[in-house]
C-alpha cells in the first residue's frame, strides 16, 4: 500500500490561476526507455523549480501525466484505481481519437521562455528513450477567448471548490493526484467565420461579446453548453478545471484549441464526450464539432510531486507456499481420487466503460 500524501503545493500546480503561456507535449516511452523516463520524473520537481527560480514572478509549473500501459512498465502494482485508456467515441456523424501516447507535459508560465526552457531539458535527458506524438504551443488570446471569439474557461472552478473537482480523495496513497484528458482541436475557420454572430452564439450557448449565457429558451439542446453540464444523482453539477489554450500557423491556416481538463475522476470527462459525439439523447450531438475536429486524445493520471521525486517499490505477489507432499500410499492400496477438473480460479476483469465521455466554456 502506498503512503505518500501530497504535499501542499501540489495543489496550488494544478488549481492555481491561468497562465499566458502553455506548451503541451505528449510522448511515447520507447522499448527499453522505462528506466530513463522513471528518473526524469523523478527530478522532473527539481528541474522545475531550476529553471522557475531564474524569474521568480514567471509562475512555472510543470505537470506531468503518465498512461494507462506505461504506468506498468514504470511503476507496476499498485496502479490509480480509474486509471485506463482513453475510449474512443462515435457517434452518427463524429468520432473523436485516441493517440498512443504514454506521457503528458503540461508545461504553464506567463512567459513562454521559461517553458521553452524547461522542455528542452527535459527532451535532452529523454533523447533515445521516447518519441514525440505530438507538440503545441498554446497562448493566452485577448481576454481569455479561443480562436473562435468566445471566452474560453467561464465556468471553471475555484479556490476550495477546484480542488474538490480536481484531486482524487478515495484512493489510498493515490490521493493527491489528478486525471487528464487532453484533445487537439482543429478549427474551421472559413465555415465557422460564414456564420452570423447570433447563430454562433445558438452553437456555443453564449453571447459572443459579453459571454453572458444564454437562458434555457433560446439555448438550443445541441449548444455546446448544454451538451457539457454534467450532474450526479441527485442533480448536484460535476465540475472539472479545463486550462485550454489557443495555438496556431495562420501562415499554413491552422487555427486550434487545444483542451486539457483536470477531475478527480475521468468519468466526468468521458460523460461529456459522450454527449458531445455520441449526444444527448444519441443522435443530437454538440454543434461545435460541425467547426471542429479532434487529433489527438489521452487520459493520463497526474501523481504528486512527492510521488515523483520518490516512488514507492513495486508490489510484488506473494509466494505460494510449497504443497504438502502426499502421504504415500500403503502396498497395495489404490490412491485417493482426484475430484478436482484440473481448472485454475477464475477471476472477472472489469474493463472501463465506454459509454461514459472544450467543454463547457
Amino acid at each position: 500500500m502506498l503512503s505518500k500524501e501530497a504535499s501542499p503545493g501540489d495543489a496550488e500546480e494544478i488549481a492555481g490561476p491561468l497562465t499566458r503561456a502553455a506548451i503541451f507535449l505528449l510522448l511515447r516511452i520507447d522499448f527499453g526507455g522505462e528506466d530513463v523516463v522513471k528518473d526524469l520524473l523523478a527530478d522532473l520537481p527539481g528541474l522545475r523549480r531550476s529553471v522557475g527560480f531564474r524569474s521568480l514572478t514567471g509562475g512555472l509549473s510543470c505537470l506531468a501525466g503518465i498512461g494507462s500501459a506505461a504506468w506498468d512498465r514504470v511503476y507496476g502494482s499498485p496502479r490509480p484505481a480509474e486509471l485506463h485508456e482513453l475510449p474512443v467515441f462515435k457517434g452518427e456523424r463524429h468520432e473523436s481519437v485516441t493517440s498512443d501516447a504514454d506521457l503528458l507535459f503540461h508545461f504553464r508560465a506567463d512567459r513562454m521562455d521559461l517553458c521553452f526552457e524547461l522542455e528542452t531539458l527535459i527532451m535532452a535527458r529523454l533523447a533515445g528513450a521516447v518519441t514525440v506524438v505530438d507538440e503545441v504551443q498554446g497562448f493566452r488570446y485577448f481576454d481569455a477567448r479561443d480562436v473562435l471569439g468566445f471566452v474560453d474557461g467561464t465556468e471553471n472552478p475555484t479556490g476550495r471548490a477546484a480542488r474538490a473537482a480536481v484531486y482524487v480523495d478515495d484512493d489510498g496513497g493515490f490521493d493527491g493526484g489528478s486525471y487528464v484528458v487532453v484533445q487537439k482541436y482543429l478549427h474551421d475557420m472559413t465555415a465557422w467565420n460564414a456564420l452570423s454572430t447570433e447563430e454562433q452564439e445558438r452553437v456555443i450557448g453564449r453571447r459572443k461579446l459579453s459571454d453572458v449565457e444564454l437562458s434555457d429558451a433560446e439555448k438550443p439542446s445541441d449548444s455546446h453548453i448544454a451538451l457539457n453540464v454534467i450532474t450526479d444523482d441527485d442533480g448536484n453539477e460535476l465540475d472539472i478545471l479545463r486550462d485550454n489554450m489557443p495555438f496556431g500557423r495562420p501562415a499554413y491556416g491552422e487555427f486550434g484549441t487545444y483542451f486539457i481538463g483536470y477531475a478527480k475522476s475521468p468519468v466526468v470527462i468521458e460523460r461529456m464526450l459522450e454527449n458531445m459525439f455520441v449526444g444527448s439523447p444519441p443522435g443530437n450531438h454538440d454543434r461545435i464539432l460541425d467547426f471542429s475536429t479532434p487529433h489527438t486524445g489521452a487520459l493520463l493520471y497526474v501523481p504528486t510531486a512527492d510521488f515523483l521525486e520518490d516512488p514507492p517499490e513495486p508490489e510484488t505477489e506473494a509466494e505460494e507456499p510449497e504443497p504438502e507432499a502426499e502421504p504415500e500410499a500403503e502396498p497395495g492400496t489404490a490412491p485417493a481420487p482426484d475430484d478436482s477438473l484440473g481448472i485454475g480460479g477464475l477471476r472477472e476483469t472489469a474493463e472501463p466503460s465506454a459509454g461514459v465521455s472544450w467543454f463547457r466554456e
